[in-house]
């Protein structure tokens, strides 16, 4: 079975860069369906991995197995003719965002792995948080319908899993990262697993950094009720990443 579900872009269009989406706590490959189709619409490669494994006894040992699995994933990703297809941008929800910011603190992330951006949601606060049984746990997580039922009907997801602490020593590296390449933060404002002040001092701390807080979003902030604006946001930031960080769309006068 393939360790990678992949999106493609149109036949006819070309592929206007490289997506690898890290799923985080609990969560499958099919979680992010919706989000990979919506993104490969518009001309982006988008490949999601399996959740990266963090052992709290051994979190430089995750992280050097997480490097290499998505060293795997980006070059397997290139085609004959092109290669792999820059730029290349991380997506990581919950502990998949936290293990890719943990990576770029180091030095050591592969060089097929080292992207040009990365795009963090969902990145939870530390300590453990009990969320109850299954249905406040999808409390915890959505309030969209249908990301409920995907969730519910998927016999693969790990029910509990948010119970589970993101080991502190990876929390800590992932805000003291230093990321260099630009970064877009997303968090939902109705997220109790959410640390606000924390991702507020640790976008502020970069240079190339935007946090971006949806409104009435939960803690799947990628596939809750504001998924298609949270979809928007990414290709915004996408386009702006391939514009050299200029914005493509400036607003000289508005009533809103």
């Amino acid at each position: 079975m393939s360790e990678y579900t992949d999106y493609h872009a149109p036949e006819g269009l070309r592929t206007r860069a490289t997506v690898l989406v890290v799923p985080g706590r609990g969560e499958t490959r099919a979680t992010y369906t919706r989000l990979g189709s919506r993104l490969a619409a518009d001309a982006y490669r988008v490949r999601v991995i399996d959740a990266p494994g963090l052992d709290e006894g051994d979190p430089t040992g995750s992280l050097d197995r997480f490097g290499a699995q998505l060293a795997v994933a980006a070059e397997d990703s290139a085609t004959d003719d092109d290669g792999v297809v820059r730029p290349l941008v991380l997506v990581g929800a919950d502990s998949g965002a936290v293990a890719v910011a943990a990576l770029l603190g180091r030095d050591v992330v592969p060089r097929a792995a080292r992207p040009d951006a990365v795009v963090l949601a969902g990145i939870p606060g530390g300590g453990t948080t009990a969320v109850g049984d299954w249905e406040e746990e999808l409390d915890v997580r959505t309030a969209c319908p249908a990301h409920r039922g995907r969730l519910t009907e998927d016999t693969g997801i790990r029910r509990g899993a948010l119970d589970e602490a993101v080991p502190e020593a990876l929390l800590a590296a992932a805000h003291g990262a230093g990321i260099d390449v630009p970064a877009l933060f997303l968090t939902g404002d109705a997220d109790p697993l959410a640390d606000r002040e924390a991702l507020v001092r640790t976008a502020k701390s970069l240079p190339k950094a935007r946090l971006s807080v949806v409104r009435g979003a939960h803690h799947d902030v990628l596939n809750d009720m504001q998924h298609r604006s949270v979809a928007a946001e990414i290709v915004t930031f996408l386009e702006t990443l391939r514009n050299g960080l200029v914005p493509v769309v400036s607003v000289d006068s508005s009533a809103w």
